[in-house]
């Protein structure tokens, strides 16, 4: 707890028996009240390692896909009564010491919302990040920046924090199953007017850490595409769709 606000971290997980464990003891245990792990329906041990370490586990029967597991943990933390929410993936890909700096930003009073990024800081590549990743981040980035009337330095980071007010502002509900739920996310947080920071968090690309390939990477490139598109209509008054319909 931080500033009398509860701290929940809800991790979505796939195949993440070999990293669980490293993710959950780097875990700032002292400020955080709840830990929740989602699992869409691993083939490993992640449920029983889980198990295991104390951590409380809901378990979806069949693979819903990656926007499908934060919405069930963003509705388990609302139910719960989480003031903050701090999504962390079990990958250790990000730093799980930085939630109390990112809770922190939130606990204050100063954002709604704060994402991790691995641009600032200029360590994505030094960190691993493949060279055709960090040059796709950054022509989305910009593009996105221009469209929706922003300035971040990254819209593709899976390391975020929520206050409570925004997780029952915005229809992420409405986003998609896959893994442009982030992406919808984060453009409905700048249309909605929320107040959004940024802190640099090294990255640590490994073989156990989860990654999308390159057809998916496509596929998702495209619906950055779209999603900021809509974004520039609803900006501009032209056409405000569904996903931009409430919040702020």
């Amino acid at each position: 707890m931080l500033n009398n606000k509860s701290i929940m971290i809800v991790m979505p997980a796939y195949r993440a028996a070999r990293t669980l464990t490293t993710t959950w003891e780097a875990i700032p245990h002292d400020i955080v009240d709840q830990v929740l792990l989602v699992d869409d329906a691993s083939d490993d041990e992640t449920v029983a390692i889980a198990h295991g370490l104390g951590i409380p586990v809901v378990l979806h029967e069949s693979n819903r896909g990656y926007g499908s597991n934060q919405k069930t943990c963003y509705a388990m933390a609302l139910e719960q009564g989480a003031d903050i929410v701090v999504m962390l993936h079990p990958d250790y890909q990000y730093e799980p010491r930085l939630v109390s700096a990112m809770a922190g930003m939130i606990s204050s009073g100063v954002y709604d919302v704060v994402i991790g990024s691995r641009i600032l800081g200029g360590g994505a590549l030094k960190g691993g990040m493949p060279l055709w990743k960090y040059f796709a981040n950054r022509v989305l980035t910009a593009m996105e920046n221009m469209m929706l009337g922003a300035k971040l330095s990254e819209y593709h980071t899976g390391y975020r924090a929520y206050s409570r007010e925004v997780l029952q502002s915005i229809p992420w509900q409405k986003n998609s199953d896959d893994f442009i739920f982030d992406n919808e996310f984060l453009a409905q947080v700048i249309l909605g007017k929320f107040r959004l920071g940024e802190i640099s968090v090294p990255t640590k690309y490994f073989p156990d850490a989860s990654s999308i390939n390159f057809p998916r990477s496509m596929k998702y490139g495209f619906g950055v595409i779209r999603v900021a598109l809509l974004g520039l209509l609803a900006r501009t008054g032209v056409y405000r769709h569904s996903l931009f319909q409430h919040g702020g």
